[in-house]
């Protein structure tokens, strides 16, 4: 019997960025899986404070050179690569000059998020289906961590369902305790666009604030995980409401075996 193949999508991970819940469970949550029997890949963005000495990040030159248009401006997608060795995993770091070389993840030094950040998550969300594509490898499931992620489910159900290697794939998408002080740029909701999604697809962003982001990517995920013991409510609501299968909180004692049983009840 073939090994699943899971897709792990994540905003944060460490030992690339300090430890917090949502970087801990994206670190040790794709050695845990491969260890019982899956085949993975990981991505985060190379956000500018990730040190690509220290972690010995290099340029695949094979799968990067592509342009993504954004906003009507062309973004080169550049892959960079680094190994945890202790787990003997890959994970895979999406790059852009104009999006992911400032020395910050989502907000500057005095906690403004960034204005772009709507845009940002598009380049990533885009940036790794296409480099998945250029992989040619399939994912049975896509498990997609943090709300820079979000958009990654409309893009397998609207924009890339026809693909051969996406058709087949499930989405996982796992809510944390975060949050953003004011909405996304006010034109989010026309920058998500792409070839096979339309604006009432999006109709939630026309507000782009965290809640409808966090909804968008519950709407079109096929299941969806609490990841930390306290989410934004009306988020939580929006969960139980949608009638999706879902996973409540795991301590971390029992999350990756919680969810190794979970993903079999998903694909």
């Amino acid at each position: 019997m073939e090994k699943k193949r899971i897709l792990f999508i994540s905003q944060e991970i460490t030992p690339y960025l300090p430890e917090t819940e949502m970087s801990v469970k994206s670190r040790f949550l794709p050695q845990g899986i491969q260890e019982r029997g899956r085949e993975i890949r990981t991505f985060m963005p190379r956000y500018g404070n990730v040190n690509e000495r220290r972690n010995q990040l290099h340029e695949v030159i094979r799968l990067s050179g592509m342009n993504l248009v954004i906003s009507d401006a062309d973004h080169p997608l550049i892959i960079k690569v680094a190994s945890i060795q202790a787990a003997r995993m890959q994970v895979y770091f999406i790059d852009n000059e104009d999006y992911f070389h400032r020395k910050a993840v989502l907000k500057d030094g005095k906690g403004r998020e960034f204005e772009d950040n709507d845009e940002r998550a598009v380049f990533f969300a885009r940036g790794v289906l296409e480099t998945v594509i250029k992989l040619r490898w399939a994912p049975d499931l896509i498990h997609c961590h943090g709300w820079l992620s979000s958009l990654v489910p409309l893009y397998i159900k609207k924009a890339y369902h026809d693909d051969p290697l996406f058709q087949n794939s499930k989405v996982v998408y796992s809510v944390y305790n975060e949050n953003f002080k004011k909405p996304l740029n006010s034109t989010a909701s026309e920058n998500v666009l792409i070839d096979g999604i339309a604006p009432s697809d999006v109709e939630l962003l026309k507000d782009p604030t965290y809640v409808s982001m966090s909804k968008l990517g519950v709407e079109y995920a096929d299941a969806v995980i609490q990841g930390s013991e306290i989410i934004n409510p009306e988020v939580a609501e929006y969960i139980a409401a949608s009638g999706k299968l879902s996973l409540g909180y795991q301590p971390e004692e029992t999350y990756i075996d919680a969810y190794n049983e979970f993903y079999d009840k998903v694909f």
